[in-house]
């Protein structure tokens, strides 16, 4: 996840206008990981964290956990919605079998493209559509590094050949 906190995109407007931005917006072109106005991104991909909860590094209970996930839920359920609209349902990515973990061989499995193996690493699916428009597929999916950490919405937009085969 990004070292800086991002600003949180508050309303669904405004987390749709970062998505926007994210589709017309050109990939970094150097190689390895570049930080961005709202998150990260490389050579053919942007991660964008579009809310983030509060950390928990010391929660007074168990309650602050799952009103923060319900919150990033309904977030993320009103972004399916008018996305939805705009390109139908989205296909849900299962994450976890691209880490190769659960294959016997899983030395000899190849590590999956970014973004894909970051977003593996912090969450466990992902809803995902093709911009017919633009040659490249977004995702959205809520994340978390680390139990201790804010849970994010983030928002991935990567070129179409980045995914999971």
């Amino acid at each position: 996840m990004s070292s800086s906190r991002p600003r949180s995109a508050v309303s669904t407007e405004e987390q749709l206008s970062v998505i926007d931005a994210l589709i017309a917006q050109p990939f970094p072109d150097r190689p390895g990981r570049s930080e961005t106005w709202r998150g990260w991104g490389g050579p053919g991909y942007h991660v964008a964290v579009l809310r983030q909860s509060r950390d928990f590094w010391n929660p007074p209970g168990p309650e602050v956990f799952t009103a923060a996930e319900e919150e990033m839920e309904a977030d993320l359920g009103a972004l399916v919605a008018v996305l939805a609209g705009r390109w139908g349902g989205p296909t849900e990515v299962d994450l976890w079998p691209l880490l190769g973990l659960d294959d016997p061989d899983c030395q000899d499995t190849e590590e999956p493209p970014e973004p894909l193996a970051s977003l593996c690493m912090v969450a466990g699916s992902l809803q995902l559509w093709q911009v017919p428009s633009a040659g490249r597929w977004l995702g959205l999916t809520i994340g978390q590094v680390d139990r201790e950490f804010p849970y994010e919405l983030l928002a991935t937009v990567a070129d179409t050949s980045t995914l999971p085969k």
